[in-house]
């Protein structure tokens, strides 16, 4: 598996370690759990929680912002038949859905919620998703489905429409500060 780092390690022997060098390796295509520091940092109350009965709940799909380094998490949904309505509904007024992608992660149904996306540093992130110790990746055509869903929210955004729950101005300037100052 190939890997993706926004900063090089430090060489043998230096000793301290700032908080930034210690950044997990972010992976294409893979499913993550967030720390909780990252939610404590946040302060949104339109997050998703980050844990359920005591388990990493929900599980992201990441999407790496090549200019700003950033990680886009997209939280992930086993209650498909939920918002399969929501898509559904949206596709049948607007004659589609931006918003959520239905899928499949895990061999189950999966909704992908990019309406609650959010941006996040790859110190923030936990643990890559495992089943039996492996990765499991995303298929490749949903993650293109979510890229190319995501780049037309973007655009929207940019025209002053807010279709995310989220306020994701203020959290990505919130993650660039973070970057900035470590």
């Amino acid at each position: 598996m190939s890997g993706s780092k926004i900063h090089a390690p430090i060489p043998y022997g230096w000793g301290r370690f700032t908080r930034m060098e210690m950044d997990m390796i972010y992976q294409a295509g893979y499913v993550y759990h967030i720390k909780d520091e990252y939610f404590t940092k946040a302060q949104d109350d339109m997050l998703m929680q980050n844990k359920e009965g005591g388990n990493y709940r929900p599980t992201y799909y990441a999407l790496k912002d090549e200019v700003t380094g950033l990680l886009w998490m997209i939280p992930m949904s086993a209650n498909y038949d939920k918002y399969k309505v929501i898509h559904d509904k949206q596709v049948q007024k607007y004659r589609r859905c931006l918003t959520i992608v239905l899928g499949e992660f895990a061999d189950r149904p999966a909704a992908f919620l990019l309406q609650n996306m959010f941006p996040i540093t790859p110190y923030y992130l936990d643990h890559i998703h495992t089943k039996s110790g492996n990765p499991l990746p995303v298929k490749y055509s949903i993650q293109q489905t979510i890229q190319t869903k995501m780049k037309q929210i973007f655009q929207i955004h940019e025209r002053g429409r807010k279709i995310v729950f989220t306020d994701i101005d203020r959290l990505q300037k919130l993650m660039l500060d973070d970057i900035s100052n470590n």
